[in-house]
């Protein structure tokens, strides 16, 4: 998903703190499916249309949850969208329980990363393009039948895209104008264009945490209302 610019001057750079720990069950164990495995990401907004929230890296130890990090998190600029719904290119952050396929960035994987990691070229594009064969896929080179207007050369991104997590929303059988290119990556000027952001060392942390054999899934969504997380 194509990074979007800055938000109005004055809100560009603000992030809400992190949600307060609360007493109770953690958040895991309130979800109606957490993906099977035994590490989850939680992306918590306050409402739909927030643009800022927190993101909760867990592990799941001897039948509990336990909070391995946490880290403030952007969506996208028009907040979040029920994922089964949404529009391409409306700039909003897909919520629902997903997979994460592999990771890729410019830079080199941090030391202890797992993950499938790949590495960023000049010739490395992701196809937004709805009419293409490669709608929804990483393509080395930009495929005859990908405008490069409807698609994101992943190397024009140093900031964003120095580290970054494939999140499996419209990945496994895409439905095309639902949207492509959702990632959780490292943070740019402000809110993004659909995908969920951190700060360079939490998705540096993220990375190393992250083990593709004990399946990771991350739930995105709010704090009530529809979008409620629980529901995930």
């Amino acid at each position: 998903m194509r990074i979007v610019a800055a938000l109005a001057a004055g809100a560009a750079l603000l992030i809400t703190p992190p949600l307060a720990r609360t007493p109770g069950p953690p958040l895991p164990a309130l979800l109606a499916d957490t993906g099977g495995g035994s590490q989850l990401i939680t992306a918590v907004a306050p409402a739909a249309g927030a643009t800022t929230g927190t993101l909760i890296w867990w592990d799941r130890r001897a039948g509990r949850w336990h909070e391995a990090g946490r880290a403030a998190a952007r969506f996208g600029a028009n907040g979040l969208a029920d994922g089964a719904g949404r529009v391409q290119g409306t700039s909003t952050t897909p919520a629902g329980l997903y997979d994460l396929p592999y990771a890729f960035g410019i830079d080199r994987a941090p030391a202890g990363t797992k993950y499938p990691y790949r590495a960023v070229t000049d010739r490395s594009w992701w196809c937004e393009d709805n009419a293409s064969a490669r709608y929804n896929r990483w393509t080395e080179p930009l495929p005859a039948d990908c405008a490069p207007g409807e698609a994101e050369h992943l190397a024009a991104y140093r900031e964003q895209y120095a580290h970054a997590l494939v999140i499996g929303f419209n990945y496994a059988k895409p439905v095309r104008g639902r949207g492509a290119g959702i990632f959780l990556h490292v943070n740019g000027r402000g809110a993004t264009a659909g995908c969920v952001s951190v700060p360079r060392a939490a998705m540096r942390a993220l990375l190393r945490w992250a083990d593709p054999d004990r399946r990771p899934h991350i739930a995105i969504g709010t704090r009530g209302g529809p979008l409620d997380v629980r529901r995930a």
